[in-house]
């Protein structure tokens, strides 16, 4: 299925149907006086948080939805039925804004979560109503109220615990892959990935989290270059973010200096949310060029980076341990790790290893 997070839609709700103008004429009733009904409501436009659903690709091939108008009063005072409401399912996590695109309406972030965009209009009443002491044969009822309908952004931004950043092939798919049941694309040029993919990371029972991999991120994406910020906001719901440097590229501190850069123009609050720093591609590193690396980001980055490899598989347990922690609200046991000592430290992870 086709991702597709943003979209834009028009919406109606029906109007209301006219009350009717009617007079009794049965046989031997010379008097029969006004029996006009009302008419019925208009239908509703209602959005909906449901689950099952990753994509707003069904909005791509429809961007119009218009409800019914009620039913018509009728003679016999019988009133008009009322329309049926129109319900748009998206998935968990859109936000629905205005024609702008800038006001938020609505953020769907639970499942099961309703909201009404267009009240339908209410059914004019028949000439039934109108009828009184002084005016006994009311020859007027009044039309249905009209609908509303206006132009609608609907933005997708992903339910994930933790967001995988980093430059375009630092290797995040190989990554995701790697830690969890997800098949991304995978390949040796930059922008391999072109849209946002979920993994489910199991680490036992009850020590799991989803993980999303972002696309990777270019120098000025918070200003649209790129993928721009479209995909930033994909990482906005995340409660830590891992950053992934390319330990074999020219200047990796100069990489996460970028990604940083990005984060603090797009949101302030996303520049401060946690963040575990890993240094990947360790496999085709030496120990000295490690060490080195190591260093440098620490004191670039103010924390100890994670040395990882996504093929491999080497540190990449210890690393999601530090991230389902920091989700849970624990301080990462990895982060007083001695730089001098590059291995993983299994002892502090023993009990959910087991």
């Amino acid at each position: 299925m086709k991702f597709l997070d943003q979209c834009k839609i028009f919406i109606r709700s029906g109007n209301g149907g006219a009350g009717s103008v009617s007079f009794r004429r049965e046989k031997f009733i010379p008097n029969g006086g006004p029996d006009g009904g009302d008419g019925g409501r208009g239908g509703d436009v209602w959005i909906e948080a449901a689950d099952g659903l990753n994509t707003l690709i069904d909005y791509r091939y429809q961007q119009h939805f218009k409800a019914r108008t009620g039913d018509h009063g009728k003679g016999r005072q019988m009133h008009g039925a009322n329309a049926d409401d129109i319900v748009l399912r998206v998935p968990v996590g859109t936000e629905v804004l205005d024609e702008e695109g800038e006001t938020l309406i609505v953020d769907l972030d639970i499942a099961g979560k309703r909201y009404l965009l267009a009240k339908g209009g209410n059914g004019g009443w028949g000439n039934t109503r109108f009828k009184g002491p002084v005016n006994q044969a009311p020859t007027f009822a009044l039309p249905g109220q009209d609908g509303e309908e206006r132009w609608l952004w609907l933005r997708l931004k992903l339910i994930a615990d933790a967001g995988l950043l980093g430059l375009p092939n630092a290797g995040k798919s190989t990554f995701l892959a790697a830690s969890s049941s997800a098949k991304p694309k995978i390949a040796d040029y930059p922008f391999t990935t072109l849209t946002p993919n979920l993994g489910v990371i199991d680490l036992g029972p009850e020590q799991r989290f989803v993980l999303a991999d972002i696309p990777g991120l270019i120098e000025g994406a918070s200003e649209g270059a790129g993928l721009g910020t479209r995909f930033l906001g994909h990482v906005e719901r995340t409660k830590v973010l891992i950053h992934l440097v390319d330990g074999t590229q020219d200047d990796p501190v100069k990489a996460y200096k970028v990604i940083r850069r990005e984060l603090e123009a797009y949101a302030e609050d996303l520049a401060l949310r946690p963040e575990l720093l890993a240094i990947n591609k360790v496999d085709a590193m030496d120990a000295d060029a490690r060490k080195k690396l190591k260093q440098k980001l620490k004191r670039a980055s103010g924390q100890t980076p994670y040395l990882i490899s996504g093929v491999s598989g080497e540190g990449v347990r210890e690393l999601l341990f530090a991230a389902l922690d920091t989700i849970q609200g624990r301080i990462p046991l990895g982060e007083d790790r001695n730089d001098d000592n590059d291995a993983p430290a299994p002892a502090a992870y023993s009990p959910w290893d087991s």
